[in-house]
């Protein structure tokens, strides 16, 4: 059985936002089992709780954002490949300000903090999604359509297709 994981102790880094320029203090908590990830504004009051969810997802446009009850934390998204590289389920992440430091603009910066708050595996089983039927989202038309399909497979496979247009 897998198990889920999350950070051993608690760590912090500040840094900038790379489109806003603000100064942020970054701090990674451990969470429970069955949490999930979930960034917290505490420089709100009271503070928002923003879990990582598709639900969550607002504008996806130079950054990825994630919106509730107005507030929003932005450019998640090298912290969030670092979880993931690192198999972390469940953790906290507080931040003073709406936008995530870039650090040196990859997730090295985030996977390099996450091992010093060192790995811990819990007492639970990750949890994983089951395709059991074709899914499709399609999004434009003619050239600039955009399309994403999901389909049953015993195992893990991706298959990624890049179509050109005609007039490039």
């Amino acid at each position: 059985m897998l198990k889920q994981r999350t950070v051993k102790q608690v760590v912090k880094t500040i840094g900038v936002g790379l489109h806003s320029g603000t100064k942020v203090e970054l701090t990674l908590r451990p969470a429970a089992p069955d949490t999930g990830i979930v960034f917290r504004r505490v420089d709100l009051d009271p503070p928002i709780d923003l879990p990582v969810s598709a639900t969550c997802v607002g504008d996806t446009r130079m950054a990825s954002t994630l919106d509730r009850d107005g507030a929003k934390v932005s450019t998640v998204e090298h912290l969030m490949s670092a979880c993931a590289g690192l198999g972390i389920d469940n953790l906290y992440i507080d931040v003073t300000a709406e936008e995530i430091p870039i650090m040196d603009g990859s997730a090295s910066s985030f996977v390099f903090l996450l091992q010093q708050a060192g790995l811990q595996e819990q007492n639970a089983p990750k949890k994983f999604i089951r395709v059991k039927k074709p899914v499709e989202v399609r999004e434009g038309q003619g050239a600039g359509e955009k399309w994403a399909r999901l389909e049953p497979y015993n195992g893990f496979r991706l298959k990624f297709f890049r179509c050109e247009r005609a007039d490039s």
